[in-house]
């Protein structure tokens, strides 16, 4: 494996870490797990994180891909196509096409590109409505990151994913754990030496699984304190990136 001394990770709220949190409730996330672990095999990294929630695709291509063809890095890792696939009319196929444009643009740019294609669609409650469109859109970002040699992680084969406890209360957004876990299996793909399995199991949930109307009872909650304001955040056209900077917009050291 070539030695990275700066890192570019841009996307959305994947990358930006929403859901993984420091003790003063900034964002961590796998991409601030995985520099840590770049920095410790070659002292010296330079880390940027432009990743920002709510971001759509061509948001993410207009706004942060021209920032690392400007910085040049050694690894730029790219997770985008999530949000508008959460749209009703979302085109998997045009969204890929978009995706590699994108591609395109930072293969020339960066010593090494890393790629996500998503998560299992039937192991998550809010990805099941849109399954067919995740599933074709992550063929498509396979096939991309074979064209134009990429490194590639695909999501959907984290099946230790599937469990609840991986998952913030909203149902869209990897819990600490899942980070941790996501920067583990990133680490392997890039050739680095890791000391834990993100494959371990988890340990039996000590709750056990809800019943039928518990299960009932815990959809109605998440409706309302997640789905509605979702719902109203598109009617009236607003982002939940909106005025949120990114919170590492330079490379500089850890």
């Amino acid at each position: 494996m070539r030695v990275i001394r700066s890192f570019v990770a841009i996307g959305d709220s994947f990358t930006e870490g929403y859901g993984d949190y420091y003790p003063d409730g900034s964002c961590q996330g796998w991409a601030d797990r995985f520099a840590r672990m770049l920095d410790a095999t070659a002292p010296g990294l330079t880390y940027a994180n432009l990743g920002i929630r709510g971001k759509l695709l061509h948001q993410v291509i207009s706004e942060q891909v021209p920032r690392v063809v400007a910085m040049q890095p050694d690894l730029v890792s790219l997770a985008a196509g999530g949000n508008d696939l959460l749209r009703p009319k979302a085109d998997p196929l045009a969204l890929a096409a978009t995706f590699e444009q994108a591609v395109v643009q930072l293969r020339p740019a960066a010593g090494q590109v890393l790629l996500f294609s998503g998560f299992a669609p039937s192991g998550l409650p809010m990805m099941r409505l849109i399954s067919e469109r995740v599933l074709a859109y992550n063929a498509q970002i396979k096939g991309i990151a074979a064209r134009h040699d990429c490194l590639h992680v695909a999501l959907s084969s984290m099946s230790v994913l599937a469990d609840r406890r991986q998952w913030c209360a909203d149902r869209l957004h990897l819990a600490a754990d899942g980070h941790r876990r996501v920067a583990l299996y990133v680490a392997e793909t890039a050739g680095l030496a890791v000391s834990e399995d993100w494959r371990t199991p988890l340990p039996p949930d000590p709750a056990g699984e809800p019943g039928w109307l518990g299960a009932r009872r815990q959809d109605l909650h998440w409706a309302k304190a997640h789905a509605a304001p979702w719902v109203q955040r598109r009617l009236r056209g607003v982002s939940s990136g909106d005025g949120v900077p990114a919170k590492r917009p330079d490379l500089r050291p850890l």
